[in-house]
């Protein structure tokens, strides 16, 4: 069959399994369970070693299969097959059915990132026949879209099975560019308990979301301060650690002092001793300032700081094997940084170097009539394409 001939079948074949993944309603909220066993089961068709790890309720599995040999080293390809909702979205089209127009490919998760896992289940028959030198692994996790918490489990197994491949590629949206670094992604929920009372005698009340203020106040301290505490030469923008007050709740009426308030706020870090430097800064404000005044009315009064996610960033370093191999694929002769969080600093903590690089814009991520171009699903077959001939070559990467 002539090469284009061949290309372009592949291509409309992706395009028919990333239509079966869309139809999927995998929102983190509802579970991934079906998507993922229709994944095992395409894998496993395909001739890959596949076992797959519930979470704590059956609802949500991660997948993790092998093709090529038994041994050491090789390449994850690694996505995360839930979505963001579609509540409160305007859609052109049904968010849940693949449509395809000017060249674009429309529904929910197209571009984050059901294209990326569509094309890695097309590519998996032909990795299958190729004489692999050292295997292709393939990764994909539950809950990322809400903290990640897919990834935690899966990268925990991989050391706990003595699995350690010698590169992760991530193909969340990127313009099938390489990018070797994004920062961390902290969330946290700080929970105020206090008195309620009359507003009219406030000294007889602990006011939960004054406490709440002050915190939020204590927290812009601290993001002044981790400025001064910036990397030399930190090639983020901006170059240092930030925190947000994203979400502040409590009380119910005018002349009610309000018992109780819920703080929600993140850190981005660049450096995981940021992390420690805002944890013991402000553990040290509420147990040395604010508990002692507030105990001094009301004995129960609490204030307690619960970790949503703490997701690891992808740290750029000198020496990233993962990078090379993306750049040596793709044409690239840079390597860039984004914005936002993904599962490859997990992978990267665990000692697996890794990149990003995958079909579409995050620009199109999460909203309404999000696509992806069908030129995007094209490169990313041909990086795939590329990759195989690479592991049965002699360039092993191992």
């Amino acid at each position: 069959m002539p090469a284009a001939l061949q290309t372009n079948k592949r291509l409309e074949h992706c395009i028919e399994v990333l239509a079966d993944l869309v139809a999927y309603r995998s929102v983190s909220a509802d579970g991934n369970r079906a998507i993922t066993e229709d994944i095992a089961h395409r894998l496993g068709a395909a001739g890959a070693r596949v076992w797959t790890e519930p979470d704590a309720t059956g609802a949500k599995l991660n997948l993790f299969a092998t093709i090529g040999p038994e041994r050491s080293g090789g390449v994850i390809l690694s996505g995360h097959t839930d979505v963001v909702p579609v509540a409160d979205q305007v859609w052109s089209s049904d968010p849940f059915s693949l449509r395809e127009a000017d060249g674009r490919l429309y529904g929910r998760g197209t571009c984050d990132m059901k294209g990326f896992i569509a094309a890695c289940l097309t590519m998996a028959p032909h990795f299958a026949a190729l004489p692999l030198k050292v295997p292709v692994h393939l990764a994909f996790t539950y809950d990322e879209e809400i903290g990640c918490f897919g990834a935690q489990a899966l990268t925990a197994s991989l050391v706990a099975r003595g699995i350690r491949p010698a590169a992760a590629i991530i193909g969340e949206p990127s313009m099938m560019q390489p990018i070797d670094g994004h920062k961390g992604c902290n969330e946290y929920t700080t929970w105020i308990t206090g008195r309620e009372g009359h507003g009219s005698a406030p000294d007889l009340g602990v006011n939960a979301v004054h406490y709440a203020a002050a915190i939020v106040m204590e927290l812009g301290r601290l993001r002044s301060a981790l400025k001064a505490r910036a990397p030399r030469d930190c090639p983020f923008d901006p170059p240092h650690s930030t925190i947000n007050p994203g979400m502040l709740a409590g009380g119910t009426v005018h002349n009610v002092i309000p018992g109780k308030a819920r703080l929600d706020w993140e850190m981005r870090p660049v450096q995981p001793s940021d992390v420690d430097f805002v944890k013991e800064a402000l553990d040290s404000f509420v147990q040395a300032e604010l508990l002692p005044e507030m105990r001094a009315v009301h004995a129960d009064a609490e204030i307690r700081t619960e970790v949503v996610a703490e997701v690891a960033g992808l740290i750029p370093t000198r020496e990233n094997a993962a990078r090379d191999l993306v750049m040596a694929l793709t044409g690239a002769n840079s390597a860039g940084l984004v914005p936002f969080g993904t599962e490859a600093g997990l992978f990267q903590s665990i000692g697996i170097p890794s990149v990003i690089c995958g079909p579409g814009a995050i620009a199109q991520a999460h909203r309404a009539d999000e696509f992806l171009a069908r030129d995007q699903l094209a490169e990313c077959l041909a990086m795939l394409e590329g990759l195989g001939a690479r592991l049965a070559a002699s360039k092993v990467t191992s």
